[in-house]
C-alpha cells in the first residue's frame, strides 16, 4: 500500500451499499415530490396521491418502498393512514440534490463538452 492509501479514510463497503440502496429508493421523481410534500408535515395517503397526481394504489407503493428503508413513518388515524418523514437526514438529502441540480455547469465543464 502507498502512503496516501494508508492515510485515506474510506467508508466501509457495507455502509456504501446501504447508502446506494437508499439512493436507489429515492431515485424517482415521485418519491422526491413525496419528500417535498412531507417536509410540510404529516399527510394522509389520499392527499399525497392528489398532490402527486397519482392513484392511491400507486402512491401506496412509493410510500411502502420509502417506509421499508426507514425513510418514512406512518400512523393510523381512524380510517386514514398518515405519513411523515422518519429520517431527519431526508430533507437534507433532498436539499443537497436540489442544490446540485440548480447549479449551472461551470465554464470548465462546457469546455470539455465543446472539445469532444
Amino acid at each position: 500500500m502507498s502512503e496516501s492509501t494508508d492515510i485515506m479514510k474510506l467508508q466501509p463497503l457495507d455502509e456504501l451499499r446501504c447508502a446506494a440502496e437508499c439512493l436507489k429508493v429515492m431515485a424517482h421523481p415521485v418519491r422526491l415530490r413525496i419528500v417535498e410534500i412531507l417536509m410540510q408535515g404529516e399527510f394522509p395517503v389520499r392527499e399525497i396521491a392528489r398532490l402527486c397526481e397519482l392513484s392511491a394504489n400507486q402512491t401506496c407503493e412509493h410510500l411502502r418502498l420509502m417506509q421499508g428503508r426507514g425513510l418514512l413513518d406512518s400512523r393510523r388515524d381512524g380510517r386514514s393512514v398518515l405519513y411523515q418523514i422518519a429520517s431527519p437526514r431526508l430533507p437534507r438529502l433532498l436539499s443537497c440534490i436540489q442544490e446540485h441540480c440548480d447549479q449551472k455547469p461551470s465554464d470548465e465543464q462546457n469546455k470539455v463538452t465543446d472539445n469532444e
